[in-house]
């Protein structure tokens, strides 16, 4: 029998490493305070019940809002002046206490060229300053070290450095201190190329100032609301960008949650061997 020529899978045959471009979930992990926290406990334990033949189970309950860890926001997610995306009236779409438009089991899988946007390699540090402003200057200057700039039909992924604080709940959420982000501008630089998708290593795609928590979220309507660019929070870009790996195959399968705003996901990086 022979080998199927297709090119996808001759590719994949001649070798692929896989980078995690995601969190691990964990109970007491940084959640945004608008959201309900991560929660996982075993609710059966191996030897609670036991089979005739000696064999035994376990299993868990998880509880988790689904803006929680590594996820993807749907369309339904943010609305302005009360429109969601396309013009869909916010109110009558969530009647009945799920999205009939725009929900979470729309939410694309997506096997696509990304681009890596290192604004603190940019900068020369490991972590860009709390409450730092990601311009669309950075942007371009980024995609210029790259040597790659996001185009149509592109993700593209902006490391601030951030997840270096991840387990440390108090500075990564930045209540106090802020959390470095990209500005409007820098929203509407991505949006002008023409990506799918978009994701950041902090909780919010945004910046924000001390003290200022998630008051306005004025990125996600450029992005979500005006753009139709699903966006992605809390990914990890720390192993992929010390390889120094810039360009890459992006791979994501999204949660088919009907009705909902939003998806956990295991985003990956996909480079030949």
């Amino acid at each position: 029998m022979t080998r199927s020529q297709d090119p996808l899978l001759a590719a994949v045959s001649g070798g692929v490493r896989l980078y995690e471009l995601g969190q691990p979930f964990f109970t007491g992990m940084p959640c945004s305070p608008n959201h309900p926290g991560f929660r996982m406990t075993l609710i059966r334990r191996h030897g609670d019940m036991e089979r005739p033949d000696g064999g035994s189970a376990a299993n868990e309950i998880i509880v988790t809002g689904g803006h929680v860890g590594t996820h993807i926001d749907a369309l339904s997610h943010v609305s302005h002046c009360g429109e969601l995306h396309g013009g869909v009236d916010a109110a009558e779409a969530q009647q009945g206490g799920t999205f009939s438009t725009h929900g979470a089991e729309n939410l694309p899988g997506l096997l696509r060229r990304a681009v890596l946007l290192d604004v603190a390699a940019v900068h020369g540090v490991d972590t860009l300053p709390a409450g730092y402003g990601v311009t669309a200057e950075d942007l371009a200057a980024a995609a210029e070290l790259a040597g790659a700039e996001p185009g149509q039909g592109d993700v593209a992924l902006v490391r601030t450095g951030w997840a270096r604080n991840f387990a440390d709940s108090t500075t990564y959420m930045g209540k106090e201190t802020g959390v470095p982000g990209p500005t409007v501008e820098a929203g509407r630089w991505l949006a002008d190329r023409g990506i799918v998708a978009t994701g950041a290593d902090t909780t919010a795609y945004e910046q924000i100032p001390a003290g200022a928590g998630h008051t306005v979220l004025p990125v996600h309507r450029v992005l979500l609301v005006e753009s139709g660019i699903f966006i992605m929070e809390h990914l990890d870009l720390e192993e992929v960008a010390d390889a120094g790996v810039r360009e890459f195959t992006f791979l994501l399968a999204p949660l088919r949650i009907t009705g909902g705003t939003g998806s956990p996901i295991r985003p990956l990086a996909a480079v030949s061997a």
